[in-house]
């Protein structure tokens, strides 16, 4: 999978560092160059996207809205 083009102007490349795992909703910590960003994403997108500590990610910041996609 690649992204070939996406409107989100804010994009941090980065590792995951730490994955608080909840029942429905799960943090992910992001280890960016610019620093840490956390995103609050599903559980279910945790385990579809295979996050796991040390996988390369972009971090995509919308307003207040972190998003994850997976390298």
């Amino acid at each position: 999978m690649s992204i070939q083009a996406i409107n989100v102007r804010n994009q941090f490349k980065g590792k995951v560092r730490e994955i608080l795992r909840g029942d429905v909703v799960s943090e992910v910590d992001v280890e960016t160059p610019f620093g840490t960003v956390t995103s609050v994403i599903t559980t279910r997108s945790v385990d579809e996207l295979q996050l796991k500590v040390g996988s390369d990610v972009v971090a995509l910041v919308k307003s207040t809205e972190v998003s994850i996609a997976k390298l």
